[in-house]
């Protein structure tokens, strides 16, 4: 447990060793680390020791009742007394989803520690995302869409026929592909409906993932890639609700960026693309070692 904010405490986990150092940030926000945790069927026997990290309002880490504390900037400042609180300098981070607009951000910030950098499954700005994924709901068999436009005209987005919808034709197509889930990635999902998960998710992000109403809505850094340095590899899927040409785009606009496709992948690719997402990681990671990467 590190200590942030002078008096609330997060959870971390280490696993492996090695001289490649990784620090994860989840999406959400309000999630776990717990989809990370076929991490460890890959990564320390590559060599990479890494660290679970459970931002602030997950289940594994304190829950305060203080909305001024679900803000950007904060869990940046949140994510830099994690790093001192590790002991970590010339490290690697890795985002997803939430956890990559985070990344974008501490690197904008505080990238003199970073040797590099990760962005899983997140395009560089609010609006191109609820332009794509808008365009995968209309995508929807009429009577799917019909009946999600209608719940969300009406603001009911806690209604069961509503959340079915999503469910079986959007989450399990553009989420998820695996069926069932994998157990960590359930077990994820329902700690994500605590309550309070849900109070960060919507103070920040909104009703749900088509919905940006939070704090995040105004969030672009397009014009601001150009300022990240370290070396970048940007993942992207096939079926992901991200734009895949956006990660794309995003490796080009960093100073020295690689971009990692996964052509059976879709939100979670390191469960349902995994060993294409694994070797673009893996790969990554011993070539910025190595002094071998090229952008």
């Amino acid at each position: 447990m590190i200590e942030v904010d002078g008096k609330y405490h997060v959870w971390t986990k280490r696993l492996g060793r090695g001289r490649i150092k990784l620090l994860t940030l989840h999406g959400g926000p309000g999630c776990t680390h717990e989809y990370f945790e076929c991490f460890e069927d890959f990564l320390p026997e590559a060599g990479v020791e890494f660290y679970y990290y459970d931002q602030l309002s997950s289940v594994y880490s304190d829950q305060p009742d203080d909305k001024s504390l679900w803000s950007l900037p904060r869990f940046v400042e949140e994510v830099e007394q994690v790093r001192k609180g590790l002991g970590l300098d010339d490290f690697y981070l890795l985002g997803h989803s939430w956890g990559s607009m985070l990344a974008i951000d501490y690197a904008l910030k505080y990238q003199q520690h970073l040797k590099g950098l990760v962005l899983c499954d997140m395009t560089a700005g609010i609006q191109a995302y609820l332009k794509y994924v808008n365009a995968l709901v209309d995508e929807l068999p009429a009577d799917v869409r019909s009946t999600v436009r209608k719940y969300e005209s009406e603001g009911k987005f806690d209604a069961p026929e509503y959340q079915d919808a999503l469910m079986e034709h959007f989450y399990k197509v553009h989420i998820c592909r695996l069926d069932p889930w994998p157990e960590p990635v359930q077990r994820c999902f329902n700690h994500f409906e605590d309550a309070k998960a849900q109070v960060v998710y919507n103070t920040m992000q909104g009703p749900n993932e088509t919905q940006v109403t939070g704090n995040l809505k105004d969030w672009e850094r397009w014009d601001d890639l150009p300022k990240i340095k370290v070396p970048t590899l940007t993942i992207g899927a096939r079926y992901d609700e991200m734009n895949p040409a956006e990660m794309e785009k995003i490796a080009k606009l960093v100073a020295r960026g690689r971009y990692g496709y996964c052509p059976n992948g879709s939100h979670f690719s390191m469960w349902d693309d995994q060993a294409v997402y694994f070797r673009h990681l893996i790969t990554f990671l011993h070539d910025v070692d190595a002094g071998r990467f090229k952008a």
